[in-house]
């Protein structure tokens, strides 16, 4: 009891050390020698380790510091939250970012207090592994995760290299027995999913429409969305692309002034017929 009793009090003291050492410092100032000592400390406690963390004026050396404290990164918290500190030096939240699980990743990108390139860092990380995660990952990445990873997961189905998503075998399977009922495969829900991903943008979705892994399922998604679709920057991009129907061809490029809409078809990668009836509709050519 006693024991119990000292180190309580010990905790409760280096934590006050901290909170007192821990000040709006004018720049140039010294660090605090306090803040030093503790941030290196090898028995520095997970608790500990997150109440320093919670200050905002933490200088990059207080933080370089504690990255190094190989007990206090035994914890997960602990990562997360020097990983999300507006002040630790990039070269210190990238690589303890990679260390991250997937769902840990995608808070970082989104907390408003992490500096916007080491986001587009993490982002680019989180990016790289949509190859490995599951399915169930894929679907909340795309519905909750940052507009670059949203518009990246719209490329997941029969991208241009002829490739897919890995998928979980169990999911394959099921996706394979229902395909005669028309049901969606996997990669379609993922796409979907993302497409009403709140952070998703209007340029993100345009230059994944624009891209070379844009395929059939997605232009023709995004031709029939109830939101994307009414947007005239989405409309005159989806008339650049080689998968419109000629229906939906004719309905965008009808609302699109003579002159743009020529400018748009001699950049388009659309069937030379559809172009031709476009051209037509709009006066460019007269019919034979």
């Amino acid at each position: 009891m006693l024991y119990g009793t000292k180190r309580m009090n010990k905790e409760d003291s280096t934590e006050g050390n901290v909170a007192s050492a821990v000040e709006p410092q004018i720049p140039g100032a010294p660090v605090s020698e306090e803040l030093v000592r503790t941030a290196g400390d090898p028995e520095l406690s997970e608790d500990l380790a997150l109440a320093l963390l919670k200050h905002a004026e933490l200088s990059a050396e207080v933080l370089e510091i504690l990255a190094k404290n190989g007990n206090a990164l035994k914890s997960r918290k602990v990562k997360i939250a020097l990983v999300s500190h507006a002040r630790t030096p990039r070269h210190v939240s990238v690589p303890l970012a990679r260390q991250l699980y997937t769902f840990e990743m995608m808070k970082v990108a989104l907390s408003a207090m992490v500096p916007a390139d080491v986001k587009v860092a993490v982002d680019d990380l989180l990016i790289s592994r949509l190859n490995t995660v599951t399915v169930g990952e894929r679907l909340t990445l795309a519905r909750r995760g940052s507009g670059r990873v949203a518009a990246a997961l719209l490329t997941g189905v029969e991208s241009g290299s002829g490739k897919t998503k890995k998928v979980d075998s169990a999911e394959a399977a099921a996706g394979k027995s229902r395909k005669g009922a028309g049901a969606d495969t996997p990669e379609l829900r993922v796409m979907r999913t993302a497409l009403e991903n709140p952070r998703l943008t209007e340029a993100m979705l345009t230059n994944a429409v624009l891209g070379s892994g844009a395929s059939v399922a997605l232009v023709q998604a995004v031709a029939r969305h109830e939101k994307w679709s009414l947007r005239k920057e989405i409309r005159a991009a989806l008339l650049r692309t080689e998968h419109l129907s000629l229906a939906r061809a004719l309905e965008f490029g009808s609302e699109i002034p003579m002159g743009l809409r020529r400018e748009i078809l001699a950049s388009s990668r659309l069937p030379e017929k559809i172009k031709e009836q476009l051209l037509r509709e709009s006066g460019s050519v007269k019919p034979v």
